[in-house]
């Protein structure tokens, strides 16, 4: 008969192992200081002299997420599983959203699921609970959780779990259909009543390719759209409620790997598109990536391209093309629109060229220098200011610049660090710097400064 002490030599996680039944505990938690220098090109100086807002900031970040799962074995063969576990977060001094010296602690995950595998090799998969969910490769449905503002921890943003979902995957071979509903867990100052269903195919070739669609439709939701006043001129209009009824379809593929001369290159590429017929609403974005390993040279270099573009309210028509990126990944190896832009602009109206170097010296370390060209797709069409996907507009209020009339945004440089210290310990640095283009230069008067910054955190998980 198995203990809680024998399973522990095996596994410090495992509490408890006997008669199928295994009990395991978990743990993550982070510290990360971020030193930011004329925040938003220092647009608080111009716009709101009188706020005090001051554009040089330094905080200290903190949270921790810990957890228990368990998995039942039953006679029948299926699995019985769920998980509990909570997130506490904190940040120290004022942060770039001018909130500080604040945290929250809520629950992050609390489902309970049952899997089971036929004997012909079809395998089933059902779960109800706040638990993570990312579909296809997180352009739309990836971040369940907002962070940041009242909660604390903006930058490291832990929370990833819906509020509340109910999962269903059916698996075949390299084949899986999921459907889902979903709640994402929003903060009660901009909740916005979003709930989503919908359903996910997609294929996963063994040498590493995949395909897939997905499908969202939003079942309810008061979060408003924004639309650009007729010609461009004036102030946009508000449609309050207008996501609504929104339906989208997201398309992603990735190549497997090459032969002969083509051997160190990839390929994959995304696109979407969403329509409500409610209020006119017909909206595209995508994206290309191709990457190259120098698989000959010292450290390995990779080389990585992409273009991504999110369309904009065109305001010479009476349809709304804004794009909606619902919960997006907002990584800058994900689907930021650079780096410190991602904190200004969202993935709405926008477009970017993106260079990626990374090199690996070691197999613990890494370092990637990313450039990204930022570009407005519309003239005098809103761009949303926000933070990713934790900014107010996933919920019932927005903050909208009216537009430019220079489609160039932003050149965005980062350079980041990473170490594997131990199998559970992670560090990571980096530094970067936002340079205004010339339709942020023209929405100024006066001269407009580079907005630089860096941080360094470290993470442990067990």
């Amino acid at each position: 008969m198995g203990t809680a002490t024998n399973a522990q030599e095996r596994d410090p996680t495992i509490l408890y192992e006997d008669n199928g039944l295994t009990v395991r505990t978990h743990l993550q938690a982070g510290v990360n200081a971020v030193s930011e220098q004329n925040l938003f090109w220092d647009f608080a100086d111009s716009f709101a002299p009188g706020s005090g807002f001051n554009a040089d900031k330094n905080w200290l970040e903190f949270y921790i997420k810990p957890g228990v799962s368990f998995e039942k074995r039953l006679d029948a063969g299926q699995v019985f599983y769920g998980k509990l576990s909570a997130v506490a977060s904190y940040t120290l001094g004022t942060d770039a959203y001018d909130y500080g010296d604040t945290g929250r602690t809520t629950i992050e995950e609390a489902y309970l699921g049952l899997r089971m595998q036929q004997a012909e090799g079809m395998g089933f998969d059902i779960s109800l609970g706040p638990r993570e969910l990312k579909l296809g490769t997180g352009m739309l449905i990836a971040n369940g959780g907002s962070s940041g503002f009242e909660r604390g921890a903006l930058k490291f943003g832990p929370r990833k779990a819906w509020e509340m979902a109910a999962i269903g995957k059916i698996t075949q071979g390299a084949f899986a259909a999921t459907t889902f509903y979903i709640d994402p867990n929003e903060r009660p100052a901009s909740d916005g009543h979003n709930r989503l269903a919908g359903m996910d195919m997609r294929f996963d070739d063994p040498r590493g390719g995949y395909l897939g669609l997905t499908y969202v439709n939003v079942l309810n939701s008061d979060s408003a759209y924004i639309q650009a006043a007729p010609g461009g001129l004036g102030a946009p209009v508000i449609l309050p409620g207008a996501r609504d009824g929104t339906n989208a379809l997201n398309l992603y593929a990735r190549t497997n790997p090459f032969y002969g001369a083509f051997e160190n290159w990839v390929a994959s590429a995304d696109f979407a598109y969403e329509w409500n017929d409610r209020i006119d609403l017909a909206a595209w974005a995508g994206r290309v990536q191709l990457g190259y390993t120098f698989a000959d040279l010292p450290w390995s270099p990779t080389l990585t391209y992409s273009y991504q573009t999110f369309s904009g309210d065109d305001p010479n028509t009476a349809r709304l093309e804004r794009f909606d990126p619902l919960y997006y990944e907002g990584s800058p190896s994900a689907w930021a629109t650079g780096s410190k832009s991602s904190m200004v602009f969202i993935n709405s109206n926008v477009q970017a060229h993106g260079l990626a170097l990374k090199l690996q010296p070691t197999r613990q370390d890494s370092v990637t220098l990313r450039y990204a060209h930022i570009r407005a797709n519309e003239l005098n069409s809103p761009i949303q200011f926000g933070q990713a996907t934790r900014l107010d507009t996933t919920g019932a209020t927005a903050n909208v610049l009216s537009g430019v009339t220079n489609a160039h945004l932003s050149d965005d440089v980062f350079l980041e660090y990473s170490r594997i210290i131990n199998r559970n310990t992670f560090l990571t640095a980096g530094v970067s710097v936002s340079i205004p283009g010339k339709g942020i230069k023209n929405a100024v008067a006066g001269k407009v400064p580079n907005w630089t910054g860096g941080f360094l955190n470290v993470v442990v998980n067990f």
